[in-house]
């Protein structure tokens, strides 16, 4: 049973070396890749009923039992992100097809497609910290490839920027690996937390964290979000979305993984990610407002998102986490959907500045109202999926006495409110500035993934008690470290 852990990561790594030899073969490169994400989304569907039914898995590599092997550990947080990952960019894949174009398909634009959403599974499954490294590698090389393809001056000027800054995170991940090894003596998560709740998290442990949170936040876009935003308007909207959907999810759940598990004796680092995120919120609401580009402000809305999801774990106590983790699938969701509407829309009329467009509700109702739907899901406007996150952190902050980032927190939904406000009351309402002759027909194709996005928006608002259980595991987990370290290596904790 154990095994299937690993299907999530192996089975697209497999699947986009055999893609790589199939490279003229496009509709069977297509269809090898929405079955391999439908069979990994099946499958982490099916683990996530079984951790919630008998407990938290464990898959040791080669039989070598913790501390001294690698292994993958499967708790409803990694596995819940892992199943949202695989159900969103399998939708984003059927998005792919109809707007990628031929000549970028056969570039290998599949193969990386998959290696990138395996980097992404791995990085939540994986129990070792060296092992994160290398899947946070996979899924960067796989990234530096999407983010380029096509070759545009904006991908390769932007391409340079994201390379170059990830190059230097991952630097600072090893150096932090490095550090920590040699204080510590082992790479096993679990093992790593009973060591140090052993010697105590001293001044070098303490700046080790420090290193840690630099590099997480920089993957995450927390606070130093400054390459963010270009890097992830300038590839093809496919690609947009599956960055916004994925990426920034994997910095914030190692951030949420060794804050909680690791180094969790100091409040002095949970005061920084708490004023890091306050900084984060208001940067984004003021990059999202200020700017006119569709692309961009979305872009923006990513980073408020990520400050908005870390305040979570400023807070840190179980109403907060519920709020987190469920956020955290309903972000992944919302914004691969905003990430696809709002590429619709340049897609539909070669603009991308919501102020030389104009009553596009006209021309494409079901884009318009779609992006309506979105922009109250992430405002967070009841019943819709946003609002049950929202409510859940907001409760969390009061039981702590955290009345800023409460502030802060629900102050950037108005701010999230505003700028796609703007979106649609310049681009879609009013009178339409395109004639049916020069109108460009919408396929139904291109709105399938659309509406399938919006349907689980709609669906994980109303049927927010199917979840509950799994967001309440993931919870626990997060607010009792105990459970994930005895998962691992049982009663024995020497």
């Amino acid at each position: 049973m154990n095994n299937l852990l690993v299907v999530p990561m192996i089975l697209p790594i497999l699947m986009g070396v055999l893609l790589v030899f199939l490279r003229p073969y496009i509709r069977l490169q297509r269809l090898v890749s929405v079955i391999t994400l439908a069979l990994s989304a099946g499958v982490a569907a099916y683990c996530l009923v079984h951790i919630h039914q008998t407990g938290i898995m464990r898959l040791d590599f080669g039989d070598w039992l913790p501390p001294h092997g690698i292994l993958f550990v499967g708790d409803s947080f990694a596995m819940l992100l892992v199943l949202a990952a695989c159900v969103v960019s399998g939708i984003i894949l059927l998005y792919a097809f109809v707007t990628t174009g031929v000549e970028t398909e056969k570039m290998f634009f599949y193969p990386f497609f998959l290696f990138l959403v395996a980097g992404v599974n791995g990085s939540f499954l994986t129990g070792d910290l060296f092992n994160l490294f290398v899947c946070f590698e996979v899924m960067l090389l796989a990234s530096y490839v999407l983010l380029t393809l096509g070759g545009r001056k904006t991908q390769l000027k932007e391409g340079i920027t994201y390379v170059l800054i990830n190059v230097l995170a991952s630097w600072f991940f090893l150096l932090g690996v490095a550090y920590l090894y040699g204080a510590i003596g082992t790479l096993n998560m679990a093992h790593i937390a009973v060591r140090v709740s052993e010697v105590g998290q001293g001044p070098l442990l303490t700046l080790i964290s420090i290193v840690f949170l630099l590099v997480f936040s920089l993957k995450a876009g927390l606070l130093l979000y400054f390459w963010l935003p270009g890097s992830y308007a300038a590839p093809p909207t496919a690609v947009a979305a599956l960055f916004g959907a994925l990426l920034t999810k994997v910095g914030i759940y190692a951030l949420y993984r060794m804050f909680t598990l690791i180094f969790v004796h100091d409040p002095l680092i949970f005061r920084m990610i708490g004023v890091l995120a306050i900084v984060t919120m208001v940067g984004g609401c003021l990059g999202a407002i200020a700017y006119s580009d569709i692309r961009q402000i979305v872009s923006y809305n990513v980073i408020i998102s990520v400050g908005f999801v870390l305040a979570g774990l400023a807070i840190s106590n179980q109403t907060a986490f519920q709020g987190a983790s469920y956020y955290l699938v309903h972000d992944m969701v919302s914004k691969a959907l905003l990430f696809l509407l709002a590429g619709t829309v340049v897609y539909l009329t070669g603009r991308s500045k919501f102020t030389e467009l104009s009553g596009l509700i006209r021309n494409y109702p079901l884009v318009g109202w779609l992006f309506f739907l979105t922009m109250l899901a992430i405002a967070g406007i009841p019943p819709l999926s946003g609002f049950i996150g929202k409510v859940y952190l907001g409760l969390g902050a009061i039981e702590t006495g955290s009345y800023m980032l409460l502030a802060v927190a629900f102050l950037s939904s108005i701010g999230v409110l505003y700028s796609l406000l703007r979106i649609f009351l310049n681009s879609f309402w009013g009178e339409t500035t395109i004639s049916e002759d020069d109108q460009v027909p919408f396929e139904k194709s291109l709105g399938l993934p659309l509406v399938l996005l919006a349907t689980l928006v709609v669906g994980m608002g109303i049927g927010a008690e199917l979840l509950a259980p799994y967001i309440q595991d993931a919870a626990n987990t997060l607010s009792d470290p105990e459970l994930y370290i005895r998962a691992v290596l049982g009663d024995d904790l020497e």
